[in-house]
């Protein structure tokens, strides 16, 4: 679940590991608050560092067509097993360009990102975000996660706010019309997160 080539470091060696832990929880325990926010009638989703394929393959059971653009080749490889019965389109693209998606010119009805935008440092997140917009369909959300705390070591994150994501929405168009704060379902100590759903 990353994002550029900078923030997959640290994720690679340990996606084993990590699928696990990605996958001992459910996308509606994960995505509660926001469950109201997703399209009940089969859409086209978007789901950016889509990691072990959770998010994707819950999305795609219930009729989505679903792409998962996942950088980290271990992740994408373990996805595919994990998931196999699932339609899912994977791909290998990255924040902040999506250089592979934005040339298809292809337009998203939703665009999922769990646990993905504080892998970005400021001017990948002023990058990425016009990115988004422009993969967004007219009426489409975008559904994003912040994580606050501490950083585990040999990873790559940042500090992000609600306030600023919000504001680099704004510039490309975007409007916030949901926003939660919530502790770790993980339960790791200091570990919180911002949940922003932002519509065009």
């Amino acid at each position: 679940m990353d994002a550029g080539v900078g923030g997959t470091a640290g994720y690679g060696a340990a996606a084993a590991e990590l699928a696990e832990q990605y996958e001992s929880v459910t996308f509606a325990e994960v995505h509660r608050e926001l469950l109201q926010f997703f399209p009940t009638s089969p859409v086209s989703v978007l789901d950016v560092g889509a990691g072990s394929g959770r998010d994707a393959a819950a999305l795609a059971a219930l009729g989505h067509r679903v792409v998962a653009a996942e950088p980290v080749a271990e992740f994408r490889s373990i996805g595919q097993r994990l998931h196999a019965e699932r339609a899912i389109e994977w791909v290998d693209d990255a924040l902040p360009e999506l250089a592979l998606l934005r040339g298809r010119r292809e337009r998203f009805d939703l665009v999922l990102l769990t646990a993905v935008w504080m892998h970005l440092d400021e001017p990948e997140r002023a990058a990425g975000m016009p990115a988004l917009a422009a993969l967004l369909a007219d009426g489409g959300r975008v559904v994003l996660s912040l994580r606050h705390g501490p950083v585990p070591p040999g990873r790559r994150m940042f500090p992000v706010t609600a306030e600023e994501t919000v504001e680099l929405a704004r510039r490309s168009g975007l409007a916030a019309v949901h926003r939660t704060h919530r502790g770790d379902l993980h339960g790791r100590p200091g570990v919180s997160w911002t949940r922003l759903v932002l519509a065009r």
